[in-house]
């Protein structure tokens, strides 16, 4: 029996599945990267869980006789998918000019794929879920950053070099703040988890020096009633992007507040995606993303002043269906389209 075997790697952990060419996963191992072991340790720990997943008796019990038809990866980037290198000291510390394709390659004598990870995952909803199907699709996951990714009849979309484009990485507003990758207010900066988190901080730093700095403070109702969120009975390490979103769905009126700017930088980015790309289906997914009905009142506000230039009503915007599986189902499918 052919079978082929997906791989999620993440700044956290590798996740590998064994899948058949129906797409039906029957079996999933996973396990932290550790990264900062070093890229031999997390080649070895990879190459491990490939060997657990082929020899699990989901697998073996459907056939005894088994072909392994290629391994695809997704993986963090940068990364070089043409020459099947990872160069990733950001989310990946150590792992610097990593021949991951080729290693694995040699390791198991099979064909070896490696993409980015938001190429592979908007790649399984195509495949297998949301966007089944679809001639032009926009992945969008939101989570510790803002990963795209487009798949135009159901082929990876290249840049030049074979450059995975960044979308996350638009610059909304340039007077925001200083984002990793030298820009000023790009989308990632201003409504991912870490932003939504950055800006409760900050919100939260304003009320204080504005309590201590001004006589009538009290006597302002807005400042007063925000002051009287329940995000001050945290301590700053505990405050996340899942604890704001959780508050705000019970009324909390700062969390609410922080949700709302989010949800405006957030649907900024979306209008310059529908303007630029005019896709069939938009697919949001990532742990921001969880919380999308909080977004949305906002962003169908936002869409609808570009009826008249682009066909909005005809994007359909759809939740991911594979959550944190999509990248196991995309990265298998890119051995099956090779196959």
């Amino acid at each position: 029996m052919d079978i082929v075997v997906g791989i999620d790697i993440g700044g956290s952990k590798v996740r590998v599945g064994a899948l058949d060419k129906q797409g039906d996963l029957l079996a999933m191992k996973e396990t932290p990267i550790e990264a900062q072991q070093g890229p031999q340790a997390g080649l070895e720990r990879i190459a491990g869980l490939i060997e657990t997943v082929l020899n699990d008796n989901r697998v073996t019990r459907v056939s005894k006789q088994i072909n392994l038809g290629g391994i695809g990866i997704g993986c963090t980037g940068p990364i070089d998918p043409l020459r099947g290198i990872v160069n990733n000291p950001y989310t990946l510390p150590t792992w610097e000019n990593v021949p991951l394709r080729d290693w694995l390659s040699d390791r198991f004598g099979a064909l070896v794929t490696l993409e980015n990870d938001a190429d592979v995952a908007a790649l399984g909803e195509y495949w297998m879920g949301a966007g089944k199907g679809v001639k032009r699709l926009y992945a969008i996951t939101v989570g510790t950053g803002i990963g795209t990714a487009v798949i135009l009849n159901g082929e990876i979309y290249r840049g030049l070099d074979g450059y995975h484009p960044e979308g996350g990485h638009q610059v909304i507003d340039p007077n925001g703040p200083l984002c990793y990758c030298g820009s000023h207010g790009c989308w990632e900066s201003l409504a991912s988890g870490p932003a939504i988190a950055q800006s409760a901080q900050h919100m939260m730093k304003l009320l204080l020096e504005e309590e201590e700095a001004l006589a009538d403070a009290e006597r302002d109702a807005e400042r007063l009633r925000l002051k009287e969120s329940a995000l001050f009975a945290y301590q700053s390490e505990e405050i996340e992007a899942r604890l704001i979103a959780e508050l705000a769905k019970k009324g909390d009126p700062l969390a609410r507040k922080i949700i709302e700017q989010a949800a405006y930088y957030f649907s900024l980015g979306i209008v310059n995606i529908i303007i630029l790309f005019t896709p069939d289906m938009i697919v949001l997914s990532g742990g921001v993303m969880e919380n999308a009905e909080l977004f949305t009142p906002t962003l169908n506000k936002t869409l609808q002043g570009l009826e008249e230039i682009v066909p909005v009503k005809k994007v359909r915007i759809r939740q991911a269906q594979l959550g944190s599986y999509a990248g196991l189902y995309g990265a298998a499918y890119t051995i099956l389209q090779r196959l």
